[in-house]
């Protein structure tokens, strides 16, 4: 292992979008057995230390690869096509329309049926965004326009996080509401 590795270099895996999950955190467990301070607890603390900072090197290669969205983000980057999430938030007019509808929806959205069926929509298009990311990634080497998808995915990442809270605070209100009766 090399600090100059980059994070597949370092869990020996390929660079590719497509991984197995099993793989990475089986490589994980590996590494971090490998650099575990404990294992150099006879050689010191500057041993003990090293270790320290090889263990959270690997913990963050194994955060970074162990996710699809943050992995095809990282294959981007390694490719010369940053996300640029931040500053960035160029999208195809569709996206644009299908957000615009989303939120609206979320909006409407009164019950957990509707909030449900909502959800369903985003996955499956997490799943297509994912999958369109991984082809241009892993079969045409096209990092810029995975770069898109990436930012897509994110969006739709959130979409959900906030359906997610909407689901919440509508079982906050039953529970709250069957407490008081």
């Amino acid at each position: 292992m090399r600090l100059t590795d980059n994070d597949f270099q370092l869990f020996g895996l390929p660079e590719m979008q497509a991984q197995v999950r099993a793989d990475i955190d089986a490589r994980w467990k590996v590494l971090q057995a490998e650099v575990h301070p404990d294992r150099f607890a006879a050689q010191g603390a500057a041993a003990q230390r090293v270790a320290m900072q090889w263990a959270m090197r690997v913990n963050e290669g194994y955060q970074r690869l162990k996710d699809p969205v943050k992995r095809a983000a990282y294959l981007c980057e390694l490719r010369g096509a940053s996300v640029g999430a931040e500053t960035n938030t160029a999208m195809p007019a569709a996206f644009l329309m299908q957000q615009m509808e989303w939120r609206e929806a979320l909006d409407d959205a009164a019950t957990e049926t509707a909030l449900e069926a909502l959800d369903d929509d985003a996955a499956q298009a997490e799943a297509a965004a994912l999958a369109q990311a991984q082809r241009l990634l892993d079969d045409h080497n096209d990092a810029p326009a995975a770069a898109g998808q990436v930012r897509a995915l994110m969006f739709i990442q959130r979409f959900r996080a906030d359906i997610d809270q909407r689901l919440a605070k509508l079982e906050d209100f039953a529970g709250q509401a069957a407490r008081a009766k």
